[in-house]
């Protein structure tokens, strides 16, 4: 796995892909930071890790719509089928090459947050008397910072899933954005689903069960307001497990075929 770790790692700096990613990332968030907190002369960060989230399908399709299509279409695919390694290592290694990028390229995205506390203490010396927290809260930080990261885990499993279906990368890119979309777009329908007087309006209660299971920002408002919410680590984390059990099954799948 170590192996196929440090080869994929490699390949996004030989490739302008990696280069791409990182600049498409942190250009995108510090745009995003200015905007929600800078110009909105505000101190609290969830706009700015909402919109993240928002811009994180499409930028993480272009990190995962390589993976597995480009051995498809260089023909290296045998290769990997064929090599002394297990496929479960052969699929983890990608995926965590993929992930370690985008883990990366978050933390160092961070460094957009310093002018934030530079302003609160700033004003927490003019406001001497005042009992109120000035500044952004460092804890719904890095609750936010943890729930992004097990969102992108589970944006970069679907992608590489996608990846191992198609020899096509613009293709595995587009569907992977659509699927993305798809499960941002649930949150928006289960919310709307209930009237004021919390009269449901869409479907009975197994297919809105159904359709919350799917949701991926419905769990991350706890980790906003700074909160380890167990059942939504337990549910990101299954997620993650479940495509990346796919993606291990269409490889056995095609090494016993051939």
């Amino acid at each position: 796995m170590l192996a196929i770790y440090k080869k994929e790692m490699r390949s996004y700096f030989i490739n302008p892909v990696g280069f791409v990613y990182v600049g498409i990332f942190l250009t995108l968030s510090a745009g995003l930071c200015c905007y929600m907190t800078l110009r909105a002369k505000t101190y609290s960060t969830a706009s700015y890790f909402y919109f993240l989230i928002i811009a994180m399908i499409i930028i993480i399709p272009l990190l995962t719509m390589r993976t597995f299509a480009e051995e498809k279409k260089m023909r290296t695919e045998q290769m990997l089928l064929t090599a002394p390694v297990s496929i479960t290592s052969m699929v983890l290694g990608k995926y965590l090459a993929a992930f370690s990028l985008f883990a990366a390229s978050l933390l160092v995205s961070l460094v957009n947050l310093i002018p934030l506390y530079i302003l609160g203490k700033e004003e927490a010396a003019l406001n001497e008397d005042s009992l109120t927290h000035i500044g952004p809260v460092t804890t719904e930080i890095i609750g936010s910072v943890l729930g992004i990261l097990l969102i992108g885990g589970a944006f970069i499993a679907i992608g590489i899933f996608v990846s191992s279906l198609t020899e096509n990368q613009l293709s595995a890119a587009i569907v992977t954005i659509a699927a993305l979309v798809l499960m941002v777009i649930i949150n928006l329908v289960t919310g709307a689903g209930s009237d004021e007087k919390g009269t449901r309006l869409i479907g009975d209660f197994v297919a809105r069960s159904v359709l919350d299971w799917f949701s991926v920002l419905s769990r991350f408002s706890n980790f906003q307001r700074g909160l380890l919410d167990w059942s939504s680590l337990l549910y990101y984390f299954s997620l993650t497990f479940i495509f990346v059990f796919l993606t291990i099954r269409v490889y056995e799948f095609r090494r016993w075929k051939k």
